[in-house]
């Protein structure tokens, strides 16, 4: 008789195209194959293609982080979890923590939690340890901050790295010859953080001494309207491209020779692994969890966050060099196809679900009575 499936409940705020919502996809869709029994629960997946969408279990429920009926819709929630509840809980996405503390306490089951960033000084990372039981962290870097600003004791988090496609993309080499205008592009959520405007001016600089090259921006968010004024400002319409309302990057990535993640902190960067999976030579900032996958002048190149005059002078090393690029980009391809793989990060996902509920049956009627 075959063992009944491990059903989990996923939750996740906001889908938006940027790599924490892609790992969710990701864990949704490959679960099935160890055993896992995956529910989505989001606040929106508007932006998940709606072919794609078919494929999971999935419910929508915008009104749960509404003030004054939140309350509400937490409680017809829990009425349709009860019957049948989840024998776990992973929160994807912090800002749904509050809700997975709430259903591991009135569902008396365990949560575990995925941190992608780092926490601001006035974040509060409240994590209940009467039902939750790990925190996983995408990066080493992640990891050691989230320790530092924490009460968290070392074995409680772990480490998972996302994983990216590695089979069936494009890995055409950038052409990068007096024949092509090269595409030098970025992609992600336009919002501050992501470091924008230093891609822009340095942009600017490469400009001057490379007319011929084209600038991409693939992505939506708060920045948009401000940067594309700023790309007025600096006289670059004509060769800045943005992309947004998009379901992915993947034509994006594709269009591009070289891929810039000019972050100002960045946990660790799962787009610019989709551009090295695709062997683009990826620039990216010295920024968080970014240096564990970039060497500088073999995985990629590394600039200093903030220093537009810096990033310019990387481009303008891989504009002027082909070899090298193709060299770099090949590189960065195997490191990614060795350590970022989808299939690693759902069997150590997997792997880590099982360990949780072993060790809850070993406890027995001791966690089932315990009330938070």
């Amino acid at each position: 008789m075959s063992e009944s499936p491990i059903k989990v409940l996923l939750l996740a705020g906001r889908f938006e195209v940027r790599g924490s919502s892609a790992r969710t996809l990701h864990l949704a869709e490959n679960l099935p194959e160890h055993g896992i029994q995956p529910r989505i629960l989001c606040l929106d997946a508007a932006r998940v293609d709606p072919e794609r969408r078919k494929k999971y279990e999935m419910t929508v429920m915008r009104m749960l982080d509404t003030p004054l009926v939140d309350r509400l819709y937490r409680h017809f929630l829990y009425q349709d979890l009860q019957d049948k509840p989840p024998d776990l809980i992973h929160v994807q996405w912090r800002g749904m923590l509050p809700l997975g503390r709430w259903l591991a306490k009135h569902l008396e089951r365990p949560y575990i939690v995925t941190v992608h960033d780092y926490l601001d000084p006035q974040d509060a990372f409240k994590f209940d340890h009467h039902w939750g039981r790990r925190v996983i962290a995408v990066s080493d870097s992640v990891k050691q901050e989230l320790l530092f600003q924490t009460k968290l004791s070392s074995d409680i988090v772990t480490v998972i790295h996302s994983g990216v496609p590695t089979e069936d993309v494009d890995q055409g080499l950038p052409v990068l010859d007096v024949e092509h205008m090269p595409v030098v592009g970025t992609a992600g959520p336009l919002e501050a953080a992501k470091g924008l405007d230093f891609f822009l001016r340095a942009a600017r600089i490469v400009a001057h001494s490379r007319p011929d090259v084209q600038f991409l921006i693939a992505g939506a968010g708060p920045e948009e309207s401000r940067l594309r004024r700023m790309v007025g400002e600096l006289k670059m319409t004509g060769q800045v491209t943005f992309v947004p309302n998009v379901f992915d990057f993947t034509s994006s990535l594709e269009a591009m020779d070289i891929f810039c993640l000019p972050a100002l902190k960045q946990g660790l960067g799962t787009i610019m692994l989709e551009a090295m999976a695709r062997s683009k030579p990826v620039i990216a900032t010295k920024a968080g969890g970014v240096d564990s996958v970039v060497r500088d002048g073999e995985t990629g190149l590394l600039v200093a966050p903030s220093d537009a005059d810096d990033l310019a002078g990387r481009m303008l090393e891989l504009l002027s060099d082909p070899a090298r690029a193709r060299a770099i980009g090949r590189r960065g391809r195997d490191i990614v196809a060795e350590q970022f793989r989808i299939d690693t990060m759902v069997q150590m996902t997997a792997d880590l679900y099982r360990r949780v509920i072993t060790e809850e049956a070993e406890q027995g009627p001791v966690i089932a009575g315990r009330i938070a």
